[in-house]
């Protein structure tokens, strides 16, 4: 897809666009909200965060812990609505999609190639983005982005299943 065009009336910007299969589009994008952790420092990362920051979006990094703890804070930031999206960095991404899938409401999902995110997105409405500091080169962990963004919504034939996920949510806490 190359971009051929833009201007930026209201609040949101407007783009025309050109598919692989040269149809010209026309769209609009709002600059969302994204929250980024990670358990150490790498190209990865930062190629995230970069590819995040030139597309417009709001993006908060967290200082750096123990893959636990960052986990748990972007999971907690998505799941209170204080950020749209969230990104999680770790050696193998494993462990930060596990301990941020504890937290109700997420659905983190651990992605090592563009269709998987995308996949994520459209099919289980994935909230926090999972990669491996260690197994994801940088042109990579830009082109997984690039996918994750590409979802403006699930898909509406998932939502009796993404409704699942919520039940599923809904019995883990005290009392249910």
């Amino acid at each position: 897809m190359s971009i051929v065009g833009c201007r930026a009336p209201g609040s949101g910007q407007w783009f025309e666009y050109d598919t692989l299969n040269g149809e010209r589009h026309i769209g609009q994008a709002f600059a969302m909200r994204v929250v980024v952790g990670a358990d150490d420092e790498g190209a990865v990362a930062d190629a995230a965060v970069d590819e995040l920051v030139a597309r417009g979006h709001d993006v908060t990094v967290l200082e750096r812990g123990q893959w636990p703890d960052v986990a748990a804070a972007v999971a907690q930031s998505v799941a209170a609505g204080e950020a749209d999206q969230g990104m999680l960095f770790c050696w193998t991404g494993t462990g930060t999609s596990m301990a941020a899938n504890k937290v109700a409401g997420v659905r983190a999902a651990l992605a090592w190639d563009p269709w998987i995110a995308e996949g994520a997105r459209k099919w289980n409405d994935a909230n926090v983005l999972v990669m491996s500091l260690k197994r994801t080169d940088p042109a990579t962990a830009r082109a997984i982005v690039e996918a994750w963004l590409s979802v403006d919504a699930p898909d509406p034939d998932e939502a009796e299943n993404i409704a699942r996920l919520a039940e599923l949510d809904a019995s883990r806490r005290p009392g249910s």
